[in-house]
Formats: C-alpha cells, structure tokens, sequence
C-alpha cells in the first residue's frame, strides 16, 4: 500500500475531526475511506458526462463507474442526463 501525504487547510482538518469522532474512525482508515468515495464520485461524474456528450454508450459508462446497467440508468436519470442517442441505442440495448 502506498503512502500519500498532504497539508490542509485547518478548516478541512476541523471537519475531518469532526468526521473522525462521529464515524468512529482512526485518521487513516476515514481518509482512505473519503478518498476512496470521492474517487468513486469522480468516476460516476466522468461516466455521466461521458453519456451525456455522445462519448459512450450506458453500458460502457457504467462499467466505467463500477455499476451495473440498471443502476447507471437510473442515476442517469436521477441526474436528468439524456443518453438515449440513435447512434448508440443498439449497442445498449445488446448490452441489456
């Protein structure tokens, strides 16, 4: 496992404390942990946008997010994201 250090804005400390006592968690594992979820955000947003310019079909942005078909609609939905596009709809349906 590798090792990342960094400096914070004491704000940013503060709210981690604060995460730290309402979580019940020692700094390593709650910054992994909040790494680990914002990583995985980033990769949903990614996989949104992606759908949302034409860039990928659902299936692939899903599997790009780490989810399943189903779940990525849904959050594609949830988000107001078009992704119905003639030019991909046969790969996504196949892909269903």
């Amino acid at each position: 496992m590798g090792t990342i250090s960094t400096r914070v804005p004491e704000e940013l400390e503060a709210e981690l404390e604060a995460y730290l006592e309402d979580e019940k968690l020692d700094r390593s594992t709650a910054v992994r942990k909040l790494l680990s979820e914002g990583l995985e955000d980033w990769q949903r947003e990614r996989a949104l946008e992606a759908v949302a310019n034409g860039e990928l079909t659902v299936s692939k942005a899903a599997e790009r997010a780490g989810m399943s078909v189903w779940d990525f609609a849904r959050l594609a939905k949830e988000r107001d994201v078009t992704w119905v596009d003639g030019d991909h709809v046969e790969d996504d349906l196949e892909a269903l």
